[in-house]
């Protein structure tokens, strides 16, 4: 009974006349970024936080703006996905597998209105199990101590490896560079300068905003006049929607354990959208067996991924709010957001900012449905802005980073720091350095640090206490699994998927 009064007043504040009007500009601006190959939810949510403090958002505002854009871009990255065979974003690859040759059979408004229902019923259940978990794990995470948290800090980075697929020793360097970017700035406990050169500017620390606006925001569009993406792409025509309702009945069970096993995949930490959209196809191609045609346009093989997909953002929320882990690359973005707006994430969030938390999670119930009601209708829309050139559209938004940072601080230093890390950024990305760990390491870091001085200080210098307690004990276990799991599950997942991609016969 006192979650459900804790979501009606989170739906007080989402239904709030400003905050639903955000929430539906987020949904559609979402969407559109989403379905531009290549950019993804960690930079959609990453371009509109400079806008948010352009135009002076209250907290629970921003968020769910912010949290609007997340979903949206979920819902956005499968129309590249079966209309070009290029996937918006990397959870979206596997709806490449079914999407397409539905397109390329005539019928791809069944394909992008099957997806559109499917993305609907996986955010649906993944909020709900966010509904459900969160406060208990909120409850649960109240018995933390210096030592526990210093083991959850320990157990994000051990997990890196899952939330970017990259290579172990290159996501190491990423997050150490992270932290090192953490320090620059006047210690808190002694008072000290680190790394300020006696630049003013550097007193306060590197501001994580700049980093995250940069290596995202700017480094796309230096790789976009790299590659010169001056011409639209071509691609197949929508026709007239023409789903069978026997055909749409038999996807409701595909809809729904994708849903389910993406929620699942989202709150583990490092395994993210990418692995629920992976497992929810499989399973589904396992259970059907040769009933199925999957690979040759089968409308469950569209349902399933996009449900786990859908499903894995909303699960990936839990930890994130409940312990201020992020469980994917966007809610680190998110987090560092919060932190920002001098929030901290983590148990005390659902009874200090009650009304943000539950707001938030209103927001995201209100936000599929409006979704559902945008993809549907306004799909011709979004389709015809994969064929504007991305030489038109990189410039406004980079215009819009410009405008966002420095109405922050009024300071022409943020720019050309923002503009350091963009172009740093470019040449990581260049190196397959990934970009998430660089920003966890600034927005975790402190926090590591405080818990690790206050660990030792209440135990006078005994290293031991950092795992002396049995749950911080079982917090490094399972860090020592989640360092070393994602990098034997990872190749062989990527291999399985690229081995589903090679067997399509129509996927070239």
């Amino acid at each position: 009974m006192e979650t459900l009064q804790f979501l009606m007043d989170g739906f007080a504040v989402a239904l709030a006349p400003q905050n639903l009007m955000f929430a539906l500009f987020g949904a559609f601006i979402g969407t559109l970024i989403g379905a531009l190959p290549g950019l993804g939810p960690a930079n959609g949510v990453a371009i509109l936080i400079p806008l948010a403090f352009t135009l002076g958002l209250p907290p629970e505002t921003a968020m769910i703006l912010l949290t609007s854009v997340y979903a949206g871009a979920m819902y956005g990255g499968r129309i590249s996905s079966i209309l070009l065979n290029i996937p918006g974003d990397e959870p979206a690859m596997m709806t490449c597998l079914d999407g397409y040759p539905m397109a390329q059979q005539g019928r791809a408004a069944e394909a992008l209105a099957v997806s559109a229902l499917a993305s609907f019923a996986g955010g649906l259940i993944g909020t709900i199990g966010l509904i459900l978990l969160a406060p208990v794990l909120a409850r649960f995470a109240l018995t933390f101590g210096p030592a526990e948290y210093f083991a959850l800090f320990v157990l994000a980075f051990a997990t890196l490896g899952g939330i970017t697929g990259k290579n172990p020793m290159k996501t190491v360097v990423a997050a150490a560079l992270g932290i090192m970017i953490a320090t620059v700035g006047i210690d808190i406990s002694t008072g000290t300068q680190r790394y300020t050169f006696g630049v003013l500017e550097l007193f306060e620390g590197i501001d994580f905003i700049l980093a995250i606006v940069g290596l995202f925001a700017i480094s796309e569009l230096l790789f976009f006049i790299e590659q010169r993406a001056g011409a639209g792409r071509e691609m197949i025509k929508v026709g007239k929607l023409k789903l069978r309702p026997k055909e749409l009945l038999a996807a409701v069970p595909t809809m729904f354990r994708g849903g389910i096993l993406g929620f699942i995949a989202g709150v583990l930490p490092g395994a993210g959208a990418s692995l629920g959209s992976f497992i929810s196809y499989t399973l589904e191609k396992r259970i059907l067996g040769k009933k199925g045609r999957f690979g040759e346009g089968d409308i469950r093989g569209v349902a399933a991924p996009e449900a786990g997909n859908n499903g894995a953002s909303s699960g990936a929320l839990v930890p994130m709010l409940t312990l201020g882990v992020p469980g994917s690359g966007t809610t680190a973005v998110l987090l560092a957001m919060l932190i920002s707006l001098n929030i901290t994430p983590g148990p005390l969030m659902f009874t200090q900012n009650a009304d943000i938390v539950w707001g938030v999670i209103a927001a995201l119930l209100i936000g599929n449905v409006l979704l559902l009601v945008l993809n549907i209708p306004l799909i011709g829309f979004f389709v015809k802005l994969l064929s504007v050139p991305p030489m038109y559209l990189l410039p406004i938004v980079t215009m819009v980073a410009f405008v966002g940072i420095y109405s922050i601080s009024h300071s022409a230093f943020d720019l050309y720091f923002m503009v350091a890390f963009g172009v740093a950024g470019y040449f990581l990305r260049k190196l397959e350095i990934p970009l998430v760990p660089i920003i966890l390491g600034m927005l975790l870091g402190p926090e590591m640090e405080k818990n690790l001085g206050h660990a030792l200080v209440l135990s006078d210098g005994e290293w031991s206490t950092l795992w002396s307690s049995p749950l911080a004990l079982g917090l490094w276990v399972v860090a020592g699994v989640g360092l070393l799991l994602p990098y034997i599950i990872g190749p062989i997942l990527r291999h399985r998927m690229q081995r589903s991609m090679k067997s399509d016969p129509v996927s070239d």
